[in-house]
């Protein structure tokens, strides 16, 4: 297996620096994705942008060698957030990657690609010519090399995120945002400036890729304590906390209590559907029962996809949905190329806030419904067997494998899935009631592990 096959991960490449992703693979992949991507704009060049980690200029330098190497022009944006690179790939119509590992801790980094228009990218031609140039089989250089220049598309960014909300209907709210010394420390002050009407304090704005506070992964409870604390202390109206790369974004409500990514899909969809009557809206199968419940009570049209980008992004196009939503707080919007947005989501939820004179804490519980167990992880030696042990013992559910294993009962379901990366099964399950909850999670967890 090429030290490739270990890091490509989904719709990113991702590894280590320097021991996997280092500047030789960067090269390399600057090559691959030139002759991958290069050919499909009559401009024949390619966006790239980084994050704030300390390992991102050597590999930008390195990519944007491979890229002109092949005779295509680099356009180099300089420190971007993940949707500032979706919107600049998007609105110049041009591919584009930007080097980031979100959450990922410090020593790692990585690559995301979109090709021009923001759509998703196969990694498996880009892969193989990579494979090709790092065994000295590559593509030769071009006669004459590509241009490599600077341009700051924030400005026109931060107007395309705003242009999502009625500014004149926002009322002033006391906001707080944790950008985790990640890229929301960059664009998150800069859209709020532009809204002008919100009161807005930031912890850990500066750009740190070493994460010296916490690390940039809002998921994981843990790293809401501070957000969490400064909005009860300070009483601020709502909490914002941003992962590295600043694409997805959590709520914290007026009382310090977190909001599931499937209570901002669901409030983010009634949004939708106030000014897209009937619309197609899309929500991965993780997400509460509640959401296409709303979305049918509001008129939509609900479709259950997989979970991840690049499944998101093609359904968008198959369906002609105008918004996705995952529960893990990616989410998803025709207007911005098909491409999720933390910020787009965050200017529509405060404008959904303000529509009234309810407390965050009030406006969310129509959308909550069911008691969900979060993603539970279990580390187990073969996964198929077990899905296939967890299948067999709860046959009289009601199956699916859209997605890994789902089943459903009348009172309660649940999902279990094999991680993309490691020997793992993640649990999410979802009952009527916190006992019932409890008890399937106990249940199931005893038929994973036994």
């Amino acid at each position: 297996m090429s030290v490739l096959d270990e890091i490509v991960k989904a719709y990113d490449i991702r590894g280590t620096f320097p021991d996997q992703l280092n500047a030789e693979i960067a090269r390399a992949l600057g090559v691959a994705f030139a002759r991958r991507a290069g050919g499909t704009t009559s401009a024949g060049a390619i966006l790239v942008a980084r994050d704030m980690r300390p390992s991102g200029p050597e590999l930008v330098d390195a990519f944007i060698d491979g890229v002109r190497a092949q005779g295509v022009d680099a356009i180099e944006l300089g420190l971007a957030s993940s949707d500032l690179l979706y919107y600049a790939s998007g609105s110049r119509d041009l591919p584009g990657a930007i080097f980031t590992a979100s959450h990922n801790p410090a020593e790692y980094n990585g690559i995301k690609f979109c090709l021009a228009g923001a759509k998703p990218v196969d990694l498996t031609e880009i892969k193989e010519i990579a494979d090709e140039v790092l065994d000295g089989r590559g593509p030769a250089p071009a006669s004459s090399p590509g241009r490599r220049h600077s341009e700051n598309l924030l400005p026109d960014f931060v107007e395309h995120v705003v242009s999502f909300v009625d500014i004149d209907k926002l009322r002033p709210r006391r906001v707080v945002a944790d950008t985790a010394n990640g890229m929301g420390g960059l664009v998150v002050p800069a859209v709020f400036e532009r809204l002008g009407v919100f009161d807005l304090e930031v912890m850990y704005g500066e750009l740190d890729g070493t994460f010296p506070n916490h690390p940039a992964d809002p998921l994981q409870p843990a790293n809401q304590t501070d957000l969490r604390a400064r909005v009860t202390a300070g009483s601020f109206d709502v909490g914002l906390a941003f992962d590295g790369d600043a694409d997805r974004v959590f709520v914290v409500d007026e009382t310090g209590a977190g909001m599931s990514g499937s209570t901002t899909t669901a409030m983010l969809s009634v949004a939708t559907l106030r000014t897209n009557p009937g619309a197609t809206i899309l929500h991965n199968l993780i997400c509460s029962k509640a959401v296409p419940e709303v979305i049918r009570e509001h008129g939509g049209v609900p479709i259950r996809t997989r979970v991840g980008h690049s499944f998101i992004k093609q359904r968008m196009a198959e369906t002609g949905a105008v918004f996705g939503g995952e529960h893990s707080a990616h989410y998803y919007f025709a207007r911005n190329y098909g491409a999720d947005s933390g910020l787009i989501a965050t200017v529509q939820l405060l404008g959904e806030l303000t529509r009234g004179e309810d407390v965050l804490s009030k406006v969310r519980v129509p959308f909550e419904r069911y008691s969900q167990s979060g993603e539970i992880n279990s580390r187990v030696d073969d996964v198929e067997a077990v899905t296939q042990r967890v299948s067999q013992a709860l046959s009289s559910g009601k199956q699916d494998n859209l997605d890994g294993l789902t089943v459903e009962f009348p009172t309660w379901w649940f999902n279990l899935r094999p991680s993309n990366t490691e020997p793992l099964l993640r649990l999410n399950l979802e009952a009527e009631t916190r006992d019932e909850c409890d008890t399937r999670v106990a249940e199931l967890l005893l038929l994973i592990t036994s």
